[in-house]
């Protein structure tokens, strides 16, 4: 229960820090500097785990930082894309695409790690993608197709970090992945906020603050429910993420979800909640079988 719990106070959290994202960006703060101040705000926080985990800082020693490299790359151009998408779309819609991420994770670890992928899975992949279809309607009025294009990369490019930390994984800590995340991106951040950044009212520097501070609770509940639970039981939990995001949409800037959104998202949400049940089963029958061939 604590597991999920802790995972629906991650989606709560961040929650906020996209309806913050989306106010900056309506009172002029530049993507960058959105960018930059949620990795300084989580950079103490994620010190902090360091320091209180069993093996402290020597921790975060790796071989690894080529991969650690692509990860930080991906990793802040997918959150660029993605805090982007916020400002230009309703967050009901912006979110609802999001969700598309595990669905090209599906297809990414067919096309390019060779994964197996069986017929269910692949049947799984298409009603996704007409879920996509139905929410992003194409050559409709309803989403604005420049926002919806720009959601969507953002969930490409995120799928592509989650297969890149797929193979870090095997190696490293997901506190030690999130910490060199943060080493590679804050210096080019510093520079783009110092290029781009300006004077803010109180008002705007209190929104910069929640992008902050929320975006690194969202960080820490994610990686604290992990350790409570399988990953089986808290993943499906991520699709709350969608009733604050219209919850949110509706009372801060009035925006209601259309019907598109009500008949796309169950598709899209289904689709990525099989694949994530597949993925458990297989798994299962892989531990099995390596049990059975130990014997």
């Amino acid at each position: 229960m604590a597991g999920i719990l802790t995972r629906l106070g991650a989606m709560l959290s961040l929650g906020i820090m996209f309806a913050f994202v989306k106010l900056a960006g309506q009172h002029g703060v530049h993507l960058t500097e959105s960018l930059f101040y949620r990795q300084l705000t989580a950079m103490p926080l994620i010190c902090l785990l360091i320091w209180r985990s069993q093996k402290g800082w020597p921790s975060i020693v790796s071989n690894q930082h080529r991969l650690h490299m692509l990860r930080s790359l991906l990793g802040i151009v997918a959150m660029g894309l993605n805090f982007w998408a916020m400002t230009l779309l309703p967050l009901a819609d912006a979110t609802t695409i999001s969700f598309t991420v595990p669905i090209f994770a599906t297809l990414f670890a067919a096309l390019i790690l060779r994964e197996q992928v069986g017929i269910r899975r692949w049947s799984a992949i298409l009603i996704g993608f007409v879920g996509v279809l139905i929410v992003v309607r194409p050559g409709g009025t309803l989403i604005p197709a420049f926002g919806a294009a720009v959601a969507l990369t953002g969930a490409l490019v995120t799928a592509g970090v989650t297969l890149v930390i797929r193979m870090l994984g095997r190696t490293e800590a997901s506190i030690v992945t999130i910490f060199w995340f943060s080493v590679y991106t804050l210096p080019a951040l510093t520079i783009f906020a110092f290029i781009y950044g300006g004077g803010h009212d109180a008002q705007t520097w209190g929104f910069l603050l929640g992008i902050g501070v929320f975006g690194a609770i969202g960080q820490l509940c994610i990686t604290q429910s992990l350790r409570y639970a399988p990953v089986s039981t808290i993943v499906p939990m991520d699709y709350s993420a969608l009733i604050w995001a219209t919850l949110f949409g509706i009372l801060i800037f009035g925006q209601y979800p259309g019907l598109s959104i009500w008949i796309g998202a169950p598709i899209i949400i289904g689709s990525g909640l099989f694949i994530a049940w597949r993925e458990h089963v297989r798994a299962g029958k892989q531990t099995i079988a390596r049990a059975i061939e130990s014997v």
